[in-house]
């Protein structure tokens, strides 16, 4: 006799979902209506959150490893759809996915255990990563892991330029976006949002003219030509879009996410840091594109020349960390925090004045994530084969390389060089190394990286720690020599 598959979806109290091999199609799913059980889902979104390395593009191999291949929980165009929306938004795209997916397999509830547990992890291990870096982060040990780690980065976001750049620039129209977008950010100073929206646009109204630019991921996806998705399309949860569900969930949301920086307001005082941190990170939130390569950015440019938070090596050391752990690589907004409130506690001990700032900041980042999934995703799928969606997708997806290729130049400046000096004629503004203050050291390390990187296709995490004994080596080799 076949044993029954285990992970068969089951119908929720009373309701069929198609289950089947072989994609019968079933009742559509009612509202908060779980098309697989709760406590399985719960399961596999803490085990893909544990294996969530690499930035948003191992995230979404993960899941989509986990979701589409393994469980088939959900079908190849659905998952790209999914990810064309999250793109569109503000934000870390993976996250966001995973929300998603969590809402049409389970509802709210879904949304709320998937997003949750698929940050959850990152949280714990880098609010003690950033404690370590503050205890220790002067000692020789921990300066030379991050004089292996900070080159390694540059490799990493390289790479990160190529492959969005093999899925995004599939076209001559495409690639000039992206390099418009480089040349907006990195010499004419132009805001992301700014970037963002035009990019938008200009792929909406290409789409206009030339109807096949429109074809983004979801338009351009196929079938996985394996077995169909044990559970149909049309038995994914769905909701009914109406104004008063909006207004709920909007008033819901705004209320949770204004809540702890109104709290410490009150505590602490309007001018504290911990204000400042919960008020500037919940503009970048909302105004910030492309995942966390792009954010990083706008977030160093605020919070090193304005702020005073962290120095412009620490951004890198912060993504380094970011990068060994699991979870967004946004995280890296924790990092910044954390020394910002512990550098300016009040009257708070400086250790628990970080700590609250690091869990605000995390706080504030990620409640916007959960309001623009379950506020916009019964809209979006309603538009799911609306080509004007596509269009602008494909827009913000090509002005996106552009903005990692920014981020790449900035961290090489602060990683390579010890000074920088900026230039400014008019509306030209930009920065240039000085090239007598080339860390040698540094420049070894990042020729290790791009060797392992691409050579010899090494992943993240290992690419991260042959980087960090490198700048060990390194480390104690100068003091022997010295």
């Amino acid at each position: 006799m076949v044993p029954r598959p285990r992970r068969r979806p089951v119908p929720a109290r009373g309701g069929q979902v198609g289950g089947q091999v072989g994609g019968q199609v079933g009742a559509p799913a009612a509202v908060d209506r779980d098309v697989v059980p709760l406590r399985e889902a719960t399961r596999a979104w803490f085990a893909i959150s544990l294996q969530t390395f690499g930035g948003p593009a191992g995230q979404i191999a993960v899941m989509h490893r986990t979701l589409v291949d393994e469980r088939r929980w959900i079908g190849e165009q659905r998952f790209l759809f999914a990810l064309s929306y999250c793109t569109l938004l503000p934000g870390p795209e993976a996250q966001q996915l995973a929300t998603y997916i969590g809402w049409l397999l389970n509802g709210v509830k879904g949304a709320l255990v998937a997003g949750t547990l698929f940050v959850l992890p990152g949280v714990v291990a880098l609010l003690a990563l950033s404690g370590t870096y503050v205890a220790f982060g002067d000692t020789t040990l921990v300066q030379a892991l991050f004089l292996g780690l900070g080159p390694a980065v540059i490799a990493i976001v390289i790479q990160a330029v190529i492959r969005v750049g093999r899925k995004a620039l599939t076209r001559p129209t495409l690639v000039g976006l992206a390099v418009a977008s480089f040349v907006a950010l990195s010499v004419f100073a132009v805001p992301f949002p700014a970037v963002v929206a035009g990019a938008g646009l200009l792929g909406w109204l290409t789409g206009r003219v030339s109807p096949t630019v429109a074809e983004g991921p979801a338009a351009r996806g196929k079938a996985d030509g394996g077995p169909p998705p044990l559970v149909p399309d049309d038995a994914l949860h769905t909701q009914r879009p109406t104004a008063r569900r909006a207004a709920a969930v909007l008033g819901i949301g705004l209320l949770l996410w204004a809540a702890p920086v109104v709290a410490v307001g009150v505590l602490f005082g309007r001018q504290s840091v911990f204000v400042a941190q919960g008020l500037f990170f919940s503009g970048a939130a909302v105004v910030t594109f492309g995942g966390a390569y792009a954010v990083l950015a706008y977030v160093a440019q605020q919070a090193v020349g304005v702020y005073g938070w962290v120095a412009p090596g620490e951004m890198v050391r912060g993504l380094a960390l970011a990068e060994t752990t699991p979870g967004p690589l946004i995280m890296v907004v924790q990092f910044v925090a954390f020394l910002g409130a512990y550098r300016h506690p009040g009257s708070l001990n400086p250790w628990g004045a970080a700590v609250l700032g690091a869990l605000l900041t995390t706080w504030v980042t990620f409640v916007p994530c959960f309001l623009f999934i379950l506020l916009g995703a019964p809209y979006v799928e309603r538009l799911r084969h609306h080509r004007g969606l596509s269009a602008a997708l494909t827009g913000v997806s090509a002005a996106v390389v552009g903005v990692i290729a920014n981020l790449a130049v900035y961290f090489a400046l602060h990683t390579l060089f010890e000074e920088t000096h900026r230039i400014g004629v008019g509306p030209v503004r930009f920065e240039l190394p000085v090239v007598g203050s080339l860390q040698v050291a540094a420049l070894t390390v990042t020729a290790l990286g791009c060797v392992l990187v691409f050579a010899r296709r090494w992943s993240v995490l290992r690419t991260l720690g042959a980087c960090a004994v490198a700048g060990v080596v390194l480390q104690l080799l100068s003091a022997r020599l010295h």
